[in-house]
């Protein structure tokens, strides 16, 4: 009897996942015992077990089973982030946070479109097109990271807090200058401000509103029915919060960051786990975070296009090093130090400017721009995949010896 196609294709797709939790675990081993942040070995394995080498790994970036692991997994790691934020640290960096979130986007967007026109000789507003794609910071990157390189507290949590305030606003600033280099329409500040406002502002509320009941049902001392539950609540939850926002219009990465907010605050609203039901949940997050970004990475590395990569390699290159040693500090400088509340020390911003690690959201930006057939997607590809590769093995692999530097490391 022949078997149907669909059941060939979900025999294709688990053989695909055994692979990569076999390698993927093979790699956590390896990033523990070279003592470097786990995304950078997953990323480098992806890229060697990829189409490109080895074949063993073949998903489409454009495939629904990508997509899947891609929005879902993003969305949980920011969430386990998001858990890890104290709101005391929200309360005394928040205009830093919304400095960068937004006229630093423009920033980082504008030098990057200079240096793209000058380096790869791109019409100016294609330029600021891949400025703009390049310019949010990735949390399914920096999450992993600051989970494993203890930081101090404050500048751990701002950098973390950024990645996932600023997604919103990179999508926005990215589709705004896309509709002026299709002739669709004429760049506004005050509608993409008012958009960025809607959309964070709406993705705050589902994730506050969301995370509130999921603590409730959880942790009150009446009506925690669904304390044994807890770990399911959460899947529940962030696919929730992610797919409420989404159909609202608002940021999902958004309300599920504040959605792990609520629950990694449960005693600030009153709540509280016994220390039995908030370990086993802890472990329980830990482990599917830990999943996530193998997946995540790993396929990120095996949709690395290095022909793609090559054409434009040099000036790529030359693109990439402005947009992480001008574009970044001059960033963060000119939108954190003017925070008196904050008190910002110089060590600290030095820190900053060098963790913006590119990576999942970036990288689904410039796929989209290529499946919309935007001018210069190619191009824009090209140099995201350069940026994803620089960013993530340079930065990610340096920030706890930089840390330690600059005595930021907690032991």
């Amino acid at each position: 009897m022949e078997s149907s196609a669909s059941l060939e294709l979900a025999k294709h797709a688990l053989l695909m996942f055994g692979i990569i939790l076999a390698v993927g675990t093979f790699s956590g081993l390896i990033a523990r015992l070279a003592r470097v942040p786990d995304v950078v070995v997953f990323l480098l394995i992806g890229m060697l077990i990829g189409p490109g080498m080895l074949g063993m790994v073949d998903i489409k970036a454009d495939s629904t089973v990508n997509q899947l692991i891609m929005i879902f997994g993003s969305s949980y790691i920011l969430f386990d982030g998001g858990a890890s934020i104290k709101l005391k640290v929200l309360k005394e960096v928040w205009i830093t946070l919304v400095a960068i979130a937004t006229i630093g986007m423009l920033i980082t967007a504008a030098i990057t479109g200079v240096a793209a026109w000058y380096f790869l000789g791109l019409a100016p507003i294609v330029a600021l097109l891949l400025g703009a794609t390049l310019a949010s910071t990735d949390p399914a990157t920096l999450v992993p990271v600051f989970k494993q390189v203890h930081i101090k507290e404050r500048v751990a949590q701002t950098v973390m807090s950024e990645s996932a305030f600023n997604d919103a606003m990179g999508a926005i600033l990215t589709f705004t200058v896309l509709g002026v280099a299709m002739g669709a329409g004429e760049f506004s500040a005050g509608d993409a401000l008012i958009d960025l406002l809607k959309q964070s502002l709406l993705g705050i509320v589902i994730g506050g509103v969301l995370g509130y009941l999921a603590a409730f049902f959880i942790s009150h001392e009446k009506f925690n029915f669904l304390a044994e539950f807890a770990p399911v609540v959460t899947l529940m939850a962030v696919i929730a919060a992610y797919m409420g926002a989404d159909g609202m219009h608002a940021s999902g990465f958004m309300a599920v960051f504040v959605f792990g907010i609520m629950i990694g605050n449960q005693e600030s609203l009153g709540f509280k786990l016994t220390e039995k039901e908030g370990g086993e949940l802890e472990d329980y997050v830990m482990t599917t975070a830990f999943i996530m970004r193998m997946f995540i990475f790993i396929l990120l590395g095996t949709q690395v296009d290095f022909a793609l990569m090559n054409q434009y390699l040099l000036g790529g290159v030359a693109v990439v090093v402005v947009f992480m040693l001008v574009a970044r500090p001059v960033t963060v400088f000119l939108c954190a130090l003017p925070d008196r509340r904050a008190k910002w020390s110089f060590r600290e911003l030095l820190f900053m400017c060098w963790t913006r690690e590119t990576g999942v959201i970036p990288g689904a930006l410039a796929g989209m721009l290529v499946g919309m057939k935007a001018p210069g997607a190619q191009i824009i590809a090209s140099v995201t995949f350069i940026a994803i590769l620089m960013t993530i093995l340079i930065q990610a692999t340096t920030t706890k010896w930089l840390a330690k530097k600059l005595g930021l490391l907690v032991e």
